[in-house]
Order: structure tokens, then C-alpha cells, then sequence
């Protein structure tokens, strides 16, 4: 199972459907293949499907559904996959800031996997080596030659094998991509909370599609919220139940001393700074665990349609 090469399939359709997606392609002049996916151009509902699902490469389904009638909006972004471990914290987490003298903006997707370099890939046991690696990176910046190169190198591949996807956070596709986290965010509580995540078998999450912001800080703060106080994830896993019942209450996003404020208002309170944060503050708000071995099933966390009206400028 090679990630990057799954992600290429999709972003070569990204590449061949341009026009239809109302995206725009290019080639930087080290060589690497960039899809601008809401900088100079507007994209689109199926335009960020895909770039989610390039995202956790290729191991998930994207899909529009109805919004729960509880939140304020009409859509809601659903996730399912067999691989969770696998699409989500290999491939879909943003575990790798790229900060260059030119160039910032924040890496996902599976040339995390080709590189290697977070902590996370001792702890899940999986990476792998690729000859074309693919990116997505979330900024409102389009890549830079000495970014392109940076990564390249990271993933041991040369910057003319090497495919970078982009959005920003205040468009339709980066808000899209950025929602459809909502099962990469249990999966990492759980993690850090010291879950096995090998026990995991497979998982759904649900969030709804917030309105797009104005500018990338407003768009932070309605994509995360539509996460910590709308999302709810269901997993499937084996093991124990004492182990579930253990940490079930501290999955949630309201275990964290944060919860409560729209998330715009809590980054403000600690200087914009991620790293401020309560980290056990990013999870769904709610989550269910079904265990396969012994039939129980559990729900953790409650809904605040309060706040993401709050937050969706409806209050």
C-alpha cells in the first residue's frame, strides 16, 4: 500500500479536470506539478472532495450529506474509511510545518509518510519510500522553489517528482478539506491519550460545512469549530472495554479547559500561537466507539449548536 502513489492518482485528475473544476495548474521552476486550488482561482464543492480525499490518499470517501437539522447550516461533510490509521495520521494529519525564509504553511497529506521525520510514524509504525511523492499544504501562499526543494528533499525524491496541492483556509476547498478532519482529530486524541491505534479497525466522521470566511484567521476559527462543536466520529474497534471506558470522557472537545468560546476567540486569547492552546482541546465534539469483540458501544461528548451559530455569524 503506497500512499503517495494512491494521492497521485487523484491529484493527476486534479490536473487532467482543471477547466471543470475551476482550478488552475502549473509547473514551478525546479519542476514540481502545483494545483492551486482557491488562491487565483475559485474552485469548488468537488474540487475540495477531492483534494480531501487526495488528502488521506485515496484510503477514504468524501461525500456531501444533509446537515444535522441541530446546526445552522444545510451541508455536512462525511468521512468513512477502512484504513483509518492509515489515511488519517499517515497521510491526512498536518504534522509537518513548512517554514522557509520565503514560504510558510502547513503540510499534509502522504510525502509525510516518504519523510518520515514526525514522531508519530515511530508510534504508528508505518512509512514508506516513494518515487513521487504528494503534498497538500494549506496556506494562502503558492509554494515556493525553496519549499519545493525542502520537501523534496525531506521525501527523497527530486522536486520534478514531486506534487503539491494548495488552498487556503478562507476558500471553498481549503474549508472543505480542513472539515472533513473530523475522524483525524479523535483518531489523534486517542493517540495521545494512549490508545493502541492498531486496534482501529475502521471509522466514519460527520461535521458541517461552515460558510467560507473572508480571511484565512476568520476561516481557522469556523473550520475548527465546526469540528469541536459539530463533529461527531464513530470507530469500530477490538480490545478490551475497560480500556474504552477508561478515556472515553476525555475524547471529547469538551474535556479540554478551552472548550466553551468560538475558537476565533480562544486563538486570540493566546496570541494566535497553536502551540498556547489546550491541545486536548482538537476533537469532535462528540464521538461513538463500537467494539467488535464484545457488541458494546459507547458515547462520549454533546453537540453546542450555540456556538457554531455564534461562530457562523448567525448570532
Amino acid at each position: 500500500m503506497n500512499l503517495n502513489e494512491r494521492a497521485k492518482y487523484i491529484t493527476d485528475a486534479l490536473i487532467d479536470l482543471a477547466d471543470d473544476l475551476k482550478i488552475g495548474t502549473s509547473v514551478s521552476h525546479v519542476g514540481t506539478s502545483l494545483i492551486d486550488l482557491g488562491i487565483s482561482v475559485t474552485g469548488g464543492l468537488e474540487a475540495g472532495r477531492l483534494l480531501a480525499e487526495a488528502c488521506l490518499a485515496g484510503l477514504a470517501h468524501v461525500s456531501y450529506v444533509p446537515s444535522p437539522e441541530l446546526f445552522p447550516t444545510t451541508t455536512a461533510i462525511q468521512i468513512e474509511t477502512d484504513h483509518p490509521v492509515q489515511a488519517c495520521m499517515a497521510s491526512q494529519y498536518a504534522g509537518w510545518q513548512l517554514a522557509t525564509e520565503d514560504y510558510f504553511g502547513m503540510g499534509s497529506g502522504p510525502m509525510r509518510a516518504a519523510a518520515g521525520k514526525e514522531k508519530l510514524f515511530t508510534d504508528i509504525g508505518f512509512t514508506e519510500r516513494t518515487t513521487h511523492a504528494v503534498g497538500i499544504i494549506e496556506s494562502g501562499k503558492t509554494p515556493s522553489e525553496s519549499v519545493c526543494k525542502l520537501i523534496a528533499d525531506a521525501c527523497g525524491v527530486t522536486p520534478n517528482n514531486l506534487t503539491l496541492a494548495y488552498a487556503p483556509t478562507a476558500s471553498l476547498a481549503g474549508t472543505v478539506q480542513v472539515v472533513a478532519r473530523s475522524l483525524e482529530t479523535a483518531l489523534h486524541k486517542m493517540h495521545e491519550l494512549g490508545f493502541d491505534l492498531a486496534r482501529v479497525e475502521s471509522g466514519t466522521g460527520l461535521a458541517p460545512l461552515p460558510p467560507v470566511a473572508s480571511d484565512d484567521l476568520a476561516g481557522i476559527g469556523r473550520t475548527n469549530d465546526a469540528i469541536l462543536y459539530g463533529g461527531e466520529v464513530s470507530i469500530w474497534v477490538t480490545g478490551d472495554d475497560e480500556s474504552i471506558n477508561a478515556i472515553g470522557n476525555k475524547i471529547p472537545s469538551r474535556a479540554s479547559n478551552d472548550y466553551g468560546k468560538p475558537f476565533i476567540e480562544i486563538f486570540r486569547e493566546y496570541d494566535h500561537d497553536f502551540y498556547k492552546i489546550d491541545p486536548n482541546l482538537f476533537s469532535p465534539a462528540v464521538i461513538n466507539i463500537v467494539n467488535l469483540e464484545t457488541g458494546s458501544y459507547f458515547r462520549f461528548g454533546n453537540f453546542n449548536p450555540r456556538i457554531l451559530e455564534q461562530s457562523f455569524g448567525l448570532s
